[in-house]
């Protein structure tokens, strides 16, 4: 005694069948799906912030640019403020979600000829008071994260702090 349904004859409670003259059968059992929501443009997941910094900042300059779009940050905003008091880079602006570094150049060349990123996530570099570095015998600038903040070296030595060497300026 066994009992076969085919497919044609098989109906749901308040489905119509196949043959209504009202339109192809409907499934009660599917749902809605609500449409997907743009997705939202972020920027890139960077493991060193300051490094992509330094590199878009050596990036502007190579290529001449006149300003640079960087994502903001309290440590980025500080290290563009030093570039800016020790006289690297024309102006330091706000801008939403970004800073915008107005670049200094005297004709063709610019005043920030060379910038190296020294301690990194991967390698932390320290320096007590006696031995932070003299960047090219005093004509660059290290930048010094100590206990009073962010810093230039000069900064740091009278002061007599130490702390992590963040990246050297030339």
């Amino acid at each position: 005694m066994e009992q076969r349904a085919t497919e044609a004859h098989v109906t749901t409670e308040g489905a119509r069948p196949a043959s209504h003259p009202a339109g192809p059968a409907v499934d009660p059992r599917t749902r809605k799906v609500a449409a997907k929501k743009p997705k939202r443009r972020r920027g890139i997941a960077v493991n060193d912030p300051v490094g992509d910094m330094l590199t878009r900042l050596r990036n502007a300059i190579g290529a001449r640019h006149d300003t640079v779009d960087i994502p903001t940050s309290r440590l980025k905003t500080e290290i563009a403020r030093i570039l800016k008091a020790e006289g690297y880079v024309a102006g330091v602006e706000p801008s939403g979600q970004n800073i915008v570094v107005r670049l200094k150049y005297s004709g063709k060349i610019s005043a920030l000829t060379g910038i190296d990123r020294v301690s990194r996530p991967g390698r932390r570099v320290y320096a007590t008071r006696d031995e932070l570095p003299r960047v090219l015998g005093g004509l660059g600038t290290s930048i010094v994260s100590t206990s009073a903040g962010v810093m230039s070296g000069r900064q740091a030595r009278r002061k007599g702090l130490g702390g992590e060497i963040l990246a050297n300026v030339w």
